[in-house]
């Protein structure tokens, strides 16, 4: 092994786990800040997630997801309306919370294995459905509503919102991933 191998799989290394901490701290900054416009508020968790998945790719991504949702369940007050515990996951946004894993992990394979944009957005798309489907589901369980009305409430008023979410995060997180390397 020769002197710039050597110097340079650390450094990748320390910048890949500062880049993952500081994408969860993002995803702490941004995640509490909603706009609630019923029982489950808009939130900017999807964005952050989406950029991280921009900057770190699937795996480190998704890891910086759960680094945030595990702050949140020890009581750090991340979680949308700046609360935390794990009886937020308990309550009726739960579903939504751990969705976004899958979401991660289905948008991030997407934007790692496919370049073109309008199929990274697809896979945004497809993410976020199954996180919808996560979150209405275990919403429908604990509120006790239909899925009919469920969808009412805590999908079909949050699709504009998150689409844009979506572009934001398409365009500009090739733009910071340029310049941070």
């Amino acid at each position: 092994m020769n002197q710039t191998q050597s110097i340079t799989a650390p450094r990748s290394k320390t910048y890949e786990i500062t880049m993952t901490a500081l994408m969860a701290a993002v995803t702490c900054i941004l995640a509490p800040l909603s706009i609630p416009i019923g029982p489950v508020p808009i939130s900017f968790t999807n964005l952050a997630i989406y950029l991280s998945l921009y900057l770190l790719g699937w795996k480190k991504g998704t890891i910086s997801y759960l680094i945030y949702l595990l702050l949140g369940l020890v009581g750090l007050p991340v979680f949308s309306g700046f609360t935390g515990g794990p009886a937020k996951l308990a309550g009726p946004t739960g579903g939504y919370i751990i969705g976004f894993i899958v979401m991660a992990i289905i948008a991030g394979l997407v934007i790692d294995n496919c370049h073109k944009p309008w199929i990274q957005l697809i896979g945004m798309i497809v993410g976020t459905i199954v996180c919808y489907l996560f979150g209405t589901i275990w919403f429908c369980l604990v509120a006790d509503y239909t899925f009919k009305a469920a969808l009412a409430v805590c999908v079909i008023p949050f699709i504009p919102a998150d689409l844009v979410k979506m572009i934001i995060a398409m365009i500009i997180g090739p733009m910071i991933k340029k310049r941070i390397r």
